[in-house]
This record gives structure tokens, C-alpha cells and sequence, in this order.
């Protein structure tokens, strides 16, 4: 399998390449060459397989340059310090499915890809011989989960940049209180889309760059978008394995367009039809809604609000759709994304149709989030996150009777305390790895949100620089 960038810029590249390379050296984002297909066949034989077994049969048909058993081992070391067998246990509430993301050791999404890429990352400098400085932006649980891939590993040091104030407490210690020698938090005075604009200028300095052998961590990097692809999947053979023959719809909560895109990639690979509608919901953060019902994907002010992984404007993952939109025009996705670099708004309105066959979006207020998770907790004794809850709300919105509607559960809602209490007037119970972390001890740099601030730091605390 090759990889080429949506911009066009560069060769062909073989899989590891691709991660290594993170942001494709000509500012576009790395995409495989084509997304293979299975057929009902083999789909109906993946649906008795375990969680590590599935993921090997997904990712190997993206990756053709690690040895089977080395990549068969790499996924179960990945997954292995999960609190559950299953990885993503699916729970079922009638027609609604709460797919539970939460059971790695940050209780995030964003562990299932993190682990798997950090675990990836090792093998290939260990292979090679060399270090890496890995420098990623998080708007909450990001930062968390990449820190916990990698802490400790001998090649790797990783820099992470945070919004100052702007993550839930539990959050930030998560972050924070991880004292490995490698690990060095940046908490940046402004939004999470200021320290994603610092990180994407580091990058496309080409020079520094390579002179301090920076990766990406940030679902920019493709690998994080594979790993996610296969949760859809699992969803999908575990509600066919119980004798769902029809169609299924997923709920998204989502801001920076990974997730939701790595569910495009799931529905494109599996049989026609076994995956229906794309339900992406946001908070009050709305760009991306907007995008999806008025064809206009425009920035505005960040707004804070209980689901502080969401608050986002320009999404990381939107110019991979946007390259499928162009219909793999890389010429035109570049001009519209330096467009949109220049005016901070994009009209796409002329592919509102298209965008609408592949998506349906609600945005949600503060008011109904809280309002869904008192309501689901009364109505089921069960207690979503603000994320998760954005989802469900959507779900219900667009659900159609007799299709089984899939809601992503992003975050343990334990990480979100005060907006649960809130809520339903009672915290959530903690789980083992978040009891008394207020009072850990803690190590973090506050920062003003500027490149060259965090350049000269990375340059006084990089792993094995290069410098002429």
C-alpha cells in the first residue's frame, strides 16, 4: 500500500514512511492510494474474531511493509493493558449502543490509536537506530493518551502543548503528573486551535524539522486514523453476529473530523450498505455542522463549553474529506486549504449534496448536553460524559426506527466531574487510576502561544538533535 498527500507534493510513500513523516512535507495531510473493499464473505468470518485478531485483519490491509507476526504482535501488546477482553465493549440500550471507547489507561478514545502508535514508533527506531521528538497540540484527551504510548520509552521524548485552563482538571493531571524523564508539558496561554497552528507551522519547517527529528502524534498522522477505523468495524460484526442483517448508524461526537472521518474510511472498506448514515455532532462549536447543512466551513470565536475536547474551529482531519469531496483533486484541495488559511472560510455549498450523502450533523447546546446526561442517567442508570452525550442527543434526533444506532462514548465520565455532577447531583464514582490525582505531584511549563517560544524549547530539551 502507497501513500500520497492531499496536496500532491510528494512520491508515493510505503506505510512506515508515512508515520514517520507525520504532516506530509507539503503541508497536506498522508492518505492511502486507494481504500481497499472486503466482501460479505469475508466480513461474515471476521465477525468471530477477538478484538486484537480484527485489528490485525483491518490494519494489514493498509500495511504491507511490517511482518505479520511483527505487526500481529505490536496490536496485542497495544491492547493488552486494556481493562476489558473486549477492547470496545458494546452496550446495548434498546436500539441505542453505547460503544465504550474509555477502557485503556487514560480512559479516552484516543487511547486505542495512542497505544498502538507509540508501541509502532519504538519498533521503527528501534529497527532504525534512531530518536524522536514527538510534539502534538491536545484539546484534552490527546495529550493524555499520547503521554501514556510513550513515557519511558528510551528513543522518544514528547513535547505537548495544552490551552492553559481550557481542559477539565482531571485533564490536565492526567497530563501533568506524569514525571517520566521524557515527557514535558507545554501549557500554552490561548486555545487548543492556537497550539494546533503552532505545531502545523513547526512542521512545515522543513529544516527544524528534520534537524530535531520531530514526529506527529496528532491525528494528523495516519496511523491514528487506521487504528480508529477498526472500533466501527467491531460494532458493525458484533451487531451482525447477534443477526442484524440491515443497515447501521453511528453517532459522533466530534471537533477535530478524526474520529467521524476514521467512521467515512470504516463505511467505505466494509460491504455496501452495512454502514448507513454518519451522524456528527457538536457542541456549541459548530463549524463543522455548519459545514455539513449549509456547506459553510468558516471560523468563529472558541467557545467553552463542558465538552473542552470539542472546542475547536478548524478541525485537523477536514482536509482528507475535503481531498475525497475534490474527488482526489489535490491541486484544488491545496488552493482551498491556503484559501482557507488566508480568509478563515471556505464556500462549499455547491457540494452540499455530495457532503449530505456522506454525513447528517446537529449541533449541540450546554443546555441539552447536560440535559441528556440527567436524562439518560434516569432513564437507564448510566452515565455518559458531556462528549458522549453530545452524541447521544444527535443519535436521538436522527435515529429511524428498527436501525441500531451506534454511539461513540469518548471519554470515561469520571474525567468530567463537575459537568456530571452538575447534571444529575452526584459525581461519578472514579476509577482506581483517578483517585486523589488533585494532590500527585505535578510538572508543567506555562507558555505564551507562540511558535518561536515553543521552537526554542523544543531546541533546549530535544532527543538527539542534529544541528550544523
Amino acid at each position: 500500500m502507497q501513500y500520497i498527500s492531499t496536496r500532491g507534493g510528494i512520491d508515493p510513500l510505503s506505510f512506515t514512511d508515512a508515520v514517520m513523516m507525520g504532516l506530509g512535507v507539503d503541508g497536506g495531510l498522508l492518505l492511502p492510494c486507494e481504500i481497499p473493499g472486503i466482501d460479505s464473505e469475508t466480513f461474515a468470518a471476521w465477525q468471530s474474531l477477538s478484538y486484537p485478531e480484527l485489528a490485525f485483519q483491518v490494519m494489514s490491509r493498509f500495511i504491507d511493509d511490517i511482518p505479520v507476526p511483527d505487526l500481529q504482535n505490536l496490536i496485542r501488546q497495544s491492547y493488552a493493558g486494556f481493562d476489558t477482553d473486549q477492547v470496545t465493549p458494546l452496550i446495548h440500550f434498546g436500539n441505542v449502543h453505547i460503544l465504550e471507547l474509555f477502557h485503556g489507561p487514560t480512559l479516552a478514545f484516543k487511547d486505542v490509536a495512542l497505544q498502538f502508535l507509540g508501541n509502532l514508533f519504538e519498533y521503527l527506531l528501534d529497527k532504525n537506530d534512531a530518536v524522536m521528538n514527538i510534539l502534538g497540540a491536545t484539546s484534552g484527551d490527546t495529550g493524555s493518551a499520547a503521554i501514556y504510548g510513550v513515557r519511558g520509552k528510551a528513543r522518544i521524548n514528547i513535547f505537548i502543548l495544552h490551552p492553559y485552563k481550557r481542559v477539565s482538571e482531571v485533564q490536565e493531571k492526567q497530563m501533568t503528573t506524569v514525571l517520566d524523564a521524557n515527557v514535558f508539558n507545554l501549557a500554552i496561554q490561548g486555545s487548543f486551535d492556537d497550539g494546533q497552528a503552532i505545531v502545523k507551522e513547526i512542521f512545515n519547517d522543513i529544516p527544524f524539522k528534520e534537524a530535531y527529528h520531530l514526529g506527529a502524534i496528532n491525528s494528523i498522522n495516519w496511523a491514528r486514523v487506521l487504528a480508529q477505523v477498526v472500533y466501527y468495524v467491531k460494532a458493525a460484526a458484533e451487531l451482525c453476529s447477534q443477526g442484524y442483517a440491515g443497515p447501521i448508524d453511528y453517532s459522533i461526537p466530534t471537533g477535530n473530523f478524526g474520529d467521524i472521518f476514521a467512521g467515512y474510511i470504516a463505511k467505505r472498506l466494509l460491504p455496501g450498505g452495512t454502514i448507513r448514515h454518519l451522524v456528527l455532532a457538536t457542541n456549541s462549536n459548530d463549524i463543522l455542522s455548519r459545514f455539513v447543512n449549509q456547506g459553510d466551513y468558516s471560523l468563529s470565536e472558541v467557545v467553552q463549553t463542558s465538552s473542552p475536547s470539542m472546542d475547536i474551529q478548524a478541525a485537523s482531519n477536514f482536509e482528507r474529506y475535503l481531498y475525497y469531496l475534490m474527488n482526489g483533486d489535490a491541486l484544488r484541495t491545496k488552493t482551498l486549504m491556503v484559501d482557507f488559511l488566508k480568509t478563515g472560510q471556505l464556500d462549499l455549498r455547491d457540494q452540499l449534496d455530495h457532503i449530505q450523502q456522506d454525513f447528517l450533523s446537529t449541533t449541540v447546546s450546554e443546555e441539552a448536553t447536560l440535559k441528556t446526561i440527567r436524562c439518560f442517567k434516569q432513564a437507564h442508570d448510566y452515565t455518559l460524559d458531556p462528549h458522549t452525550a453530545v452524541g447521544v442527543h444527535a443519535a436521538l434526533e436522527h435515529r429511524t426506527e428498527g436501525v441500531p444506532m451506534v454511539c461513540l462514548a469518548t471519554a470515561h465520565p469520571a474525567k468530567f466531574e463537575k459537568a456530571v455532577a452538575k447534571a444529575t447531583g452526584a459525581r461519578p464514582i472514579r476509577p482506581k487510576v483517578l483517585e486523589d490525582i488533585e494532590n500527585k505531584a505535578a510538572r508543567c511549563n506555562i507558555m505564551a502561544a507562540e511558535t518561536e517560544a515553543i521552537k526554542t524549547y523544543v531546541k533546549a530539551h530535544a532527543r538527539g538533535a542534529i544541528v550544523s
